[in-house]
């Protein structure tokens, strides 16, 4: 098994999309690459604690590929905005990559065919992995225990569609 940590915006949108694709066993919401030991969320939220929101996504390379994974991630979201994605404001929501031994060349690779769709206007940060705290409970799986919920119908539905409709191929 191969564990990525990717962060593009809120993180109930990456866990929504990533846990319908077949070879992913865990998605898990949490923080990463900041400066407070286990922060919360609503000190994640404030912006001072330097972490991101992120997923640790857990996958089997034999049914889906490293690059998929990371194709998928640049289809999620809009590498192109600075720590943001859409209203989702502040450096918490930063596009951002966070290596281990060995990853950070397929990052890299990932992060130029990007350009391809994005242009060279990618601010995606890849960086190594520091300690990864995971998130609360009530975050983890969000979108499949609030498909109703406001922020879920306009802003996470739609994000899981496009990953749908452009990795079918891929679909549990």
């Amino acid at each position: 098994m191969t564990k990525f940590v990717l962060g593009g915006g809120c993180f109930w949108c990456l866990d929504s999309a990533y846990s319908q694709f077949k070879g992913i066993s865990d998605v898990t919401c949490g923080y990463t690459g900041g400066h407070k030991v286990n922060p919360t969320y609503e000190q994640v939220c404030d912006g001072n604690t330097g972490h991101a929101e992120v997923v640790s996504i857990e996958f089997d390379e034999s049914v889906i590929s490293s690059d998929d994974i990371l194709d998928i991630f640049f289809t999620l979201h809009d590498p192109t905005q600075l720590n943001r994605q859409g209203n989702d404001i502040g450096t918490q929501y930063r596009s951002s990559m966070f290596y281990v031994s060995g990853q950070r060349e397929v990052f890299e690779a990932a992060l130029e065919r990007s350009k391809a769709i994005w242009g060279d206007a990618v601010v995606t940060e890849v960086t190594e992995l520091g300690e990864f705290y995971p998130a609360e409970e009530y975050h983890q799986d969000f979108f499949a225990k609030n498909p109703n919920q406001g922020y879920c119908v306009a802003v996470v539905a739609p994000k899981v569609a496009k990953v749908r409709s452009k990795f079918t191929h891929l679909l549990r």
